[in-house]
C-alpha cells in the first residue's frame, strides 16, 4: 500500500518522475515540501550509497554514515582513494557497486554534483533519490537528472530528515 501510494502520488503530481525535495525554489524546477511523500519514500528505501565517504571522527559524514548503518540501512561507501571506510569495502565510483541502491547520498562540493548525476544517469538503474547534503545544492545536476524517474532533495540532511520523519 504505502509504495503503490508514493509511486501513484508522484507519478501524478510530477510529469516525468523527477520530484524535487529543497530549500529554495529554482525557477523551472518541480518544488515540493511534502513531508508525506518524503517519508513514504524514506520508508521503502534500505540501501544507500554514501558519495565522499570518510571514517574521520567528528566528521559530518562520518555521523550520518554511522547513523545509517545503525537505522538499518545497507550503506556502500563510495570513495575513490579508500579501501575501507565503516569497516566496509569502499567503492572507488558507483559504477562498481554490487547492485542497484535506493539513495546515493552525497558528501561532495556543489561543483562535483553534476559529474556524479551523469554517473547516476548512467547507471542501468538508478537510484530512487539523489541526496545532496546540507549546505550543497547544484542546478546543474538537477538538470542532467530531470528526465529520470528520480527524487531530487537538495541542502538537506539525510540523517536528520530521516530521524524527523521515521523516529
Amino acid at each position: 500500500m504505502k509504495a503503490s501510494f508514493c509511486r501513484a502520488f508522484r507519478a501524478a503530481a510530477f510529469s516525468g518522475g523527477y520530484t524535487f525535495f529543497g530549500r529554495t525554489k529554482t525557477q523551472g524546477t518541480a518544488m515540493l515540501e511534502n513531508d508525506i511523500a518524503l517519508r513514504a519514500l524514506l520508508r521503502e528505501c534500505r540501501s544507500v550509497a554514501v558519495v565522499g565517504a570518510k571514517d574521520r571522527p567528528g566528521s559530518p559524514v562520518d555521523g550520518v554514515g554511522r547513523y545509517l548503518m545503525q537505522a538499518g540501512f545497507t550503506v556502500y561507501p563510495v570513495h575513490p582513494m579508500r579501501k575501507t571506510v565503516w569497516g566496509l569495502a569502499a567503492f572507488s565510483s558507483l559504477a562498481e557497486l554490487p547492485g542497484p541502491v535506493d539513495i546515493v547520498d552525497l558528501f561532495r562540493a556543489p561543483e562535483h554534483c553534476p559529474a556524479h548525476a551523469r554517473e547516476v544517469a548512467a547507471l542501468a538503474i538508478p537510484p530512487r533519490i539523489f541526496w545532496m547534503q546540507s549546505g550543497i545544492d547544484s542546478p546543474e545536476a538537477r538538470a542532467i537528472l530531470v528526465a529520470l524517474p528520480i527524487t531530487v532533495v537538495a541542502d538537506r540532511c539525510l540523517m536528520v530528515e530521516h530521524h524527523r520523519l521515521l523516529a
